[in-house]
C-alpha cells in the first residue's frame, strides 16, 4: 500500500500568536473587503493572549521587596485621586 503525503500547512512550531496571524493573513487574502470591526475584534483577541499572560509572569519574576514598592505606590496614587476629588 503506498503511503500517503501529508500535506499539512501549519507549521507544528507555531505559537497562539502566531497562529492568529496566520488565520488572519488567510481572512484577509481570501476576503474581499475588510472592515475595522474584523480588524478591531481579531486585534482583540490577540491582545486578550498575551494580556492574561502578562501578570501573572510579572508576579514570578518580581522579587517580594519589588512586589512590596509597587503596591506601596499603586495605595499612595489611589489615595491621591481620592483627596483630588474631595477637595474640588
Amino acid at each position: 500500500m503506498p503511503s500517503r503525503k501529508s500535506i499539512s500547512k501549519i507549521p507544528k512550531h507555531e505559537d497562539e500568536v502566531q497562529s492568529a496571524r496566520r488565520v488572519f493573513d488567510t481572512v484577509i487574502t481570501e476576503s474581499e473587503t475588510l472592515t475595522v470591526s474584523m480588524i478591531s475584534r481579531v486585534m482583540s483577541e490577540m491582545g486578550k493572549k498575551g494580556g492574561s499572560k502578562g501578570g501573572k509572569m510579572r508576579l514570578v519574576t518580581m522579587t517580594p521587596e519589588r512586589r512590596s514598592e509597587v503596591a506601596s505606590l499603586a495605595a499612595k496614587k489611589r489615595w491621591a485621586k481620592k483627596r483630588k476629588k474631595t477637595k474640588a
